[in-house]
């Protein structure tokens, strides 16, 4: 139990990141409120710790920007804002939902934090430095987007334009706000209906199904564990040096699509395939893919000394027993 509980806001706190992120908090001895309207979370995420925070915990099935204005109770001393639109397949699918919620909802939480005096974290994207060829991306550098024509582009500029509200905030109302560049955050909880590759190769590995590689899978990306992450953010909050700042955060370890596959198949003992798809065939139109996507995490470790540790065979193993027994679970319902 910490010696000083806070009282925390978390948006999205149904979701992958933001429940693991409740957990913590709670194990930590603070009270949250959780606000998700459930688009793309889900209670069951947060079942264990509402059996074990009791009054702790509180949560609010409603947007953030209606519950700003629903809501009277004493001022948060931190606000986690992760309710976002996720996945590259809503996006394509929804791109005007995508864009709104993106951007209401981050103006709802940045009033939010303004009123209360607290101090907000702006959960961003690595999709903000577009199809940027500088690799790895550092913080700094210059961002290059696709045209507006391409619906799959509407995220990243819609994660800019939260990290200009914010940062906007913080000249004009001192709000204090640290804004963090998620790379392929993985782990158990997440799922693959959105596009999220990993579950979605480990969901098709226990299947026995093909995992789908879109396009030759020579594309590298860099995944890092939830459990790792949650910590940090928490770190990040607390130093008041970071106010204001953006960091980029996850593994700089790189590793192909279809690197990712054999090893999905190798760590469950799966007797899958891969199997190499179009993104046309995906998607049903022309989509630009990234090829290299790495983070620069000098900033973050000379602030905080952030290392992740847990290795990706581990998180794929864990990956895979938390879908086993949510399987096991539907099926004994």
């Amino acid at each position: 139990m910490t010696s000083t509980p806070k009282h925390i806001l978390v948006t999205g706190g149904a979701g992958f990141i933001g429940s693991h992120l409740v957990d913590v908090l709670l194990t930590s001895g603070h009270r949250v409120v959780v606000v998700d309207d459930l688009s793309t979370g889900d209670l069951k995420n947060l079942s264990s710790a509402q059996v074990t925070a009791g009054d702790r915990l509180q949560f609010m099935h409603t947007t953030v920007s209606n519950a700003l204005g629903n809501f009277n109770a004493p001022r948060f001393d931190e606000i986690y804002h992760f309710a976002a639109a996720v996945g590259v397949r809503l996006i394509v699918q929804h791109p005007s939902q995508s864009i709104e919620t993106n951007i209401y909802e981050t103006s709802a939480a940045i009033r939010w934090a303004i009123r209360d005096g607290a101090k907000l974290l702006v959960a961003s994207s690595s999709e903000v430095y577009g199809k940027s060829l500088r690799v790895p991306f550092s913080e700094s550098d210059d961002v290059l987007f696709g045209p507006t024509t391409s619906a799959r582009w509407s995220y990243g500029y819609s994660k800019a334009l939260d990290e200009f509200l914010a940062l906007a905030a913080v000249a004009e109302s001192h709000l204090q706000t640290v804004i963090v560049r998620f790379f392929n955050t993985v782990g158990p909880r997440q799922k693959g209906e959105w596009g999220m590759v990993l579950p979605r190769f480990i969901q098709a590995a226990l299947a026995g199904k093909p995992l789908e590689v879109h396009g030759d899978g020579s594309q590298q990306r860099c995944f890092c564990d939830v459990r790792d992450i949650v910590p940090a953010l928490i770190q990040l909050v607390g130093l008041e040096a970071g106010m204001g700042r953006i960091f980029n955060i996850g593994s700089d370890a790189m590793i192909s699509i279809q690197a990712l596959a054999s090893r999905v198949i190798r760590v469950t003992e799966s007797i899958s395939q891969i199997q190499n798809v179009t993104h046309e065939q995906v998607f049903g139109k022309i989509f630009e893919d990234i090829q290299v996507r790495q983070p620069n995490l000098e900033r973050i470790r000379s602030a905080i000394g952030f290392a992740p540790v847990i290795p990706l065979d581990s998180t794929i193993a864990d990956i895979a027993r938390s879908l086993r027994g949510a399987h096991h679970q539907e099926h004994a319902a």
